[in-house]
């Protein structure tokens, strides 16, 4: 199994049903009407960032920042409390009303289940919420809107994941360490078997094969959106998983774990660090994780072969939240627009080497890509992305994707068409539950 690693998000584990069911049914929907007392009113405000010392690094010197020239409006900020991940502590903080007034570190893949508790605020509400969000985030802005069409969430970093491949053992495989063709699924798993075939790694790709929610962020998602042109597992509110694009993706990847090319079992520790596969699914935050391996990076396959300026990925985004529970909610949002600045965006940028979910990221800090030119490809990618539904069921939608792919796909029961069907009628029922 992959490590994850902090740098990206913090380990994320399935929310406990019980919480999950016990915190919606104690909790009613969030919004409508306009600006509250809460949002016009200033003063102190605490916030949480993720734990990862990139991050904590940047977040300390934006706090300081602020505090220096606001003393009525100081923030108190610390890490996220410990707990089985991000995310069933905040559920829990939100029932408990316990919740900080912004955390830096939210899930967009469980922005709508929050929202359903009552614990967000909507962003759209402020009288500059949708200008500032769509004018600092453009297109890509939209894929964060929950299902009426507002912000309950600030977009704010990702990690666009690529191809990432051992330039030693492409090598010794006989395969051009500089610039390898895995453009197409075919020219992919030709390199793949010879990886394997001449035995410069014991597989040519790892993903991790364990049954969570979100593993499908990290290699079945990232390629439907390259072969779907930006589309993700739900479509105009249907299940968007027995297209031929989809079957095609998912059948790949069966070919993958067929061959005996990627492994099934999970690995304790990080397969890409320890030679034990060529390449991996990752983003920009592995830079320096992978600082002892000699590596290079290229866009995900597609089917037939796209080019590097028309591929999508998953973004591995981690977005603001504001939570109901703040008081002083017109300090929150504009301690968000200051965290969010084209200053702060850019030293978020040189401290983490995270993307800023900005438009036109790598022209408008052109100078940290010249001299930082392994993220440039990154910064690129930034721009086309598909990120996860923002819906109310869409971990539970995605719990069924990754059941129906580990059954078909890694394990190889059945065929992938009848279980990504019987997924799909899943997820289309969940849709329907508000």
């Amino acid at each position: 199994m992959r490590k994850r690693i902090t740098g990206r998000r913090l380990a994320v584990a399935v929310i406990s049903a019980g919480l999950v069911a016990g915190t919606l049914a104690a909790c009613g929907s969030s919004g409508g009407g306009g600006q509250t007392d809460a949002m016009k009113a200033h003063g102190p405000i605490t916030i949480w960032y993720s734990n990862n010392p990139q991050e904590v690094q940047w977040g300390k010197s934006v706090v300081s920042s602020w505090n220096s020239s606001h003393p009525k409006e100081q923030i108190k900020a610390q890490e996220v409390p410990a707990g089985k991940s991000t995310e069933e502590v905040i559920g829990a903080a939100i029932t408990a009303g316990t919740t900080p007034c912004l955390v830096f570190n939210n899930l967009p893949a469980a922005t709508g289940q929050w929202e359903k508790q009552g614990g967000l605020v909507d962003l759209s509400k402020f009288s500059d919420g949708n200008s500032y969000i769509q004018g600092r985030s453009g297109k890509t802005a939209d894929q964060y809107k929950s299902p009426n069409g507002d912000f309950y969430q600030m977009p704010w970093k990702q990690n666009p994941v690529m191809i990432f491949y051992n330039k030693t053992i492409f090598q010794k495989a006989g395969i051009d360490p500089n610039s390898p063709d895995l453009s197409t699924y075919a020219k992919f798993t030709a390199a793949a078997q010879k990886i394997k075939s001449s035995g410069a790694a014991p597989y040519a790709i790892y993903p991790a094969p364990t049954s969570e929610f979100f593993q499908p962020n990290f290699d079945y998602l990232p390629l439907l959106a390259a072969e779907t042109g930006g589309k993700t597992f739900i479509d105009n509110g249907k299940a968007n998983i027995t297209s031929q694009d989809s079957m095609d993706v998912a059948n790949f990847w069966k070919s993958i774990y067929t061959d005996g090319l990627a492994g099934k079992e999970q690995y304790q520790g990080d397969a890409f660090a320890d030679g034990k596969s060529a390449m991996a699914i990752v983003g920009p935050w592995a830079i320096a994780v992978y600082n002892k391996v000699q590596w290079g990076s290229v866009p995900v396959p597609t089917k037939d072969g796209k080019s590097a300026d028309q591929t999508y990925t998953f973004p591995d985004a981690k977005n603001i939240g504001m939570y109901t529970s703040c008081k002083n909610q017109g300090t929150a949002w504009d301690v968000i627009k200051y965290a969010t600045s084209k200053d702060q965006d850019g030293k978020l940028l040189n401290v983490t080497g995270q993307m800023p979910i900005r438009s036109n990221v790598s022209s408008v800090y052109s100078s940290y890509f010249d001299s930082h030119p392994a993220y440039k490809q990154f910064g690129s990618q930034s721009e086309r992305t598909a990120d996860d539904p923002t819906g109310v069921n869409t971990i539970a939608q995605l719990q069924a994707l990754r059941d129906a792919y580990s059954k078909s796909v890694i394990n190889g029961t059945g065929t992938v068409e009848d279980a990504f069907k019987a997924a799909s009628q899943k997820i289309d029922q969940l849709q329907a539950q508000k």
